[in-house]
């Protein structure tokens, strides 16, 4: 089949525009542009014409399709019953991206709404869109144009990867505006409910009918057997190629996940700003607290990825609210419901002596996971490490015992030597360490609610980048001084050396976001809480 493509601009394109409905009134196909995606539209009274929507999608002829009019007077031969609601709704959001469900007339065949009897309804904002209904004489069905399961197009172009040859025309009217389908709601039901969230959000219309339920079928997977009285409802719909992932939490712990598990191949979708500082390939698909941006750019990304031969694609969670939640209902089909929750992760850091060993026993009894990164650095250099051939190759190999594990004292030798030997040591172990600390954190994100990473160079490793939140452990000089004596079995003068070897307070209180006073009496803990 050849498919022939319009540009058409506006509505003075009136050729054009009677070229295409010409094709849709003679029940044939075409992709039209819509304020929300580009539809694939067909007469919807024609049962033939629809039957064919669903050979060329490759969709399942059991989810339903959405009836697309120009005028608000033509919904009323589609339906048994207009009530009050639906004029209310009608009156303050269409045209727009809004469709309302109402129980079916005779004259829509059942290929339009399978096994239901009702028929779901919209008229669209764009103008060319109205224009080619209009001319055309039919209610369209329509649902989005391209491959069923893949990401929706917001283009022309995306219409093109996937239709060409499989539909008589195509017009380019430019980029879909809202870039994700439309709000769905039923007032079929005794309570108005929401079936699919969209560019019109749940307070919008509860402002005009009062309250709604959302159907758990927006944030969950539709019930075996139930019948899916919307579009988006049933299937792994919105999809690209790659295995798409959702990650909530917060920025550093996202940037945790993505770069411990992160491969070739893998990509980042994370919010305006953020794809900067990630080590691996980023992409932002709008800003954190702008979901319409986020809607408008989700659909075209994911195809612009899979396009890039992306592999896995880690996406950063949308706040489920608003327009948010359309987002989110997208991102959780795209991914089939994959969602990994990782836990925050806070730093433990202090001066010598402040007692953050105190504070870390605290945290444990509470629950939480505190990650030595002593311990960790020790783990690093045991004898097998790969670590060690580093080390050998950078400071002898008479840093090595016999039997092939690290004699600690020469090395400790000649690192601390000079400052150029204790750069090159933390270039060779910092990494060492941060892999094994975050990969922890991805190994038992499912057991611990907060994971904190205890480091007293916290500020000057990789791994603070992975803190959401930085408590620092502060005490009194004379107070540090007598615990490193006590604790060291040194003198008062070593004591006081080993104080002055590491940052001021001033300096561990600039990146404290947390200051925990620990000078013996009772430990207050509740700004960490």
């Amino acid at each position: 089949m050849k498919t022939e493509l319009y540009k058409i601009n506006d509505t003075t394109q009136s050729a054009e525009i009677e070229a295409v409905a010409k094709i849709l009134r003679e029940g044939g196909l075409a992709a039209i542009p819509t304020e929300t995606v580009y539809g694939l539209a067909a007469n919807a009274l024609d049962p033939d014409a629809v039957n064919s929507i669903f050979k060329a999608k490759g969709r399942p002829n059991d989810n339903p399709l959405i009836v697309h009019i120009s005028e608000v007077e033509e919904i009323y031969p589609l339906v048994t019953s207009f009530p009050d609601k639906a004029k209310a709704l009608v009156d303050a959001f269409w045209p727009g991206p809004l469709t309302i469900i109402l129980p079916k007339s005779d004259i829509v065949p059942k290929e339009v709404c399978p096994r239901l009897e009702t028929v779901a309804v919209r008229m669209p904002s764009h103008p060319v869109a109205r224009a080619i209904i209009k001319a055309a004489g039919v209610p369209l069905a329509a649902p989005s144009a391209n491959s069923s399961g893949l990401p929706s197009p917001t283009k022309a172009s995306h219409v093109i990867d996937d239709m060409n040859g499989k539909i008589h025309a195509i017009v380019d009217g430019g980029e879909s505006s809202v870039g994700v389908e439309s709000t769905v709601i039923t007032l079929a039901t005794e309570v108005p409910m929401l079936l699919r969230p969209g560019g019109i959000t749940p307070e919008q219309i509860e402002s005009v009918i009062g309250p709604i339920e959302i159907n758990p079928a927006v944030l969950e997977e539709l019930p075996e057997g139930e019948v899916a009285a919307s579009p988006g409802m049933k299937y792994k719909h919105y999809s690209p190629e790659a295995q798409v992932y959702i990650i909530k939490g917060s920025f550093p712990s996202f940037r945790c996940f993505v770069e411990t598990v992160g491969d070739e191949g893998d990509y980042a979708l994370c919010f305006d700003g953020e794809e900067q500082s990630l080590k691996i390939n980023a992409v932002s698909y709008g800003g954190e607290n702008c979901p319409e941006e986020q809607a408008h750019n989700l659909f075209a990304l994911l195809r612009e990825l899979d396009s890039k031969g992306a592999k896995r694609i880690f996406v950063r969670r949308p706040d489920p609210h608003g327009v948010g939640l359309a987002v989110y209902n997208r991102l959780i089909r795209a991914a089939a419901f994959r969602v990994i929750e990782v836990p925050p992760v806070y730093g433990l850091t202090g001066q010598t002596g402040a007692g953050k060993t105190t504070v870390a026993d605290l945290l444990l009894k509470r629950g939480w996971q505190v990650i030595d990164c002593d311990l960790v650095a020790r783990q690093v250099v045991e004898k097998g490490s790969p670590v060690l051939p580093r080390l050998a190759k950078e400071f002898g190999e008479d840093i090595l015992l016999p039997d092939g594990s690290l004699d600690r004292k020469a090395l400790a030798k000649k690192a601390f030597a000079t400052e150029e030997g204790r750069r090159a040591l933390n270039a060779i172990t910092h990494p060492a360490i941060t892999e094994r600390v975050s990969q922890q954190i991805i190994d038992e994100k499912d057991r611990f609610p907060v994971f904190v990473i205890d480091a007293a160079l916290l500020s000057k490793s990789e791994m603070y980048h992975y803190c959401s939140k930085v408590i620092v452990v502060t005490a009194d000089r004379d107070v540090r001084i007598r615990r490193i004596m006590s604790r060291d079995s040194i003198t008062e003068e070593q004591a006081i050396e080993r104080i002055n070897a590491q940052p001021d307070e001033q300096y561990y209180k600039s990146i404290a976001d947390v200051v925990i006073e620990n000078n013996g009496g009772e430990i207050d803990l509740s700004d960490i809480f």
